[in-house]
């Protein structure tokens, strides 16, 4: 597969964008990146995807996909030679899709809530319900993994995708709160997971540095406030 073949529309501080190129990267599949400025949204990016006009998008000779879990599913589907990404029994499989929906609509939105606490009420509130959804998780990569290093076992799958993408906002949200959100004592596989994943062939210098994200997260605090700031004026 040529270069000008696949192409990924992206942003490098989006964790979704960076799932896909895990993928792309574990498939071996030489891509063209075109990154995006997501403040003046190109008209490639618009015409790619009209509905939600959001990055990823993967365009597979002049065919667009986006959405990050339809453009992983689609990877394994399309390169389906080894590495699989998704289990090949249809129960793990179902089982791999119910947790993904679980982080991206359940688990991850509790550290923007932490992240986004005003108060020491609200604060505690979001450490609790994130510290729940720590251990589910650490009992779903226990029951997964079957002792191995990864939520599918020996290789990296597609749940470590899911999950690892967020693992620089992790680390960031621990720099901006000062609270240690992946911690030995509470959850020490997911702990051990998290760097095995991060120090992997296909995500080393994709993640981007938690220094960055922190200036990301005082960046759209400070626009948020201005914007409040602005509205209350008027």
């Amino acid at each position: 597969m040529a270069a000008s073949d696949v192409k990924l529309l992206g942003a490098r501080p989006s964790p979704f964008v960076n799932r896909v190129q895990f993928a792309l990267n574990l498939k071996s599949i030489d891509h063209e990146f075109i990154p995006q400025n997501l403040a003046e949204k190109s008209e490639l990016l618009l015409k790619s995807n009209p509905v939600h006009k959001k990055v990823p998008v993967l365009i597979h000779g002049d065919q667009p996909i986006s959405e990050s879990l339809v453009i992983v599913q689609y990877i394994d589907e399309v390169w389906s030679g080894p590495p699989s990404l998704l289990p090949s029994d249809p129960y793990d499989r179902a089982t791999a899709r119910f947790w993904a929906a679980y982080i991206d609509e359940k688990w991850f939105p509790l550290v923007r809530d932490l992240r986004n606490a005003t108060d020491e009420q609200s604060k505690a509130a979001a450490v609790e319900k994130l510290f729940e959804g720590l251990k589910l998780l650490e009992d779903a990569f226990v029951n997964s993994s079957n002792g191995k290093g990864f939520f599918g076992g020996e290789k990296l799958g597609y749940l470590d995708i899911v999950l690892g993408c967020y693992l620089g906002w992790v680390r960031a949200g621990e720099i901006f709160t000062g609270l240690k959100i992946l911690d030995e004592t509470k959850t020490p596989a997911l702990v051990g997971w998290a760097e095995r994943f991060a120090s992997h062939k296909a995500v080393d210098g994709v993640i981007p540095e938690p220094e960055e994200l922190v200036n990301l997260i005082k960046m759209f605090q400070a626009r948020a406030a201005a914007a409040a700031a602005d509205a209350s004026t008027k």
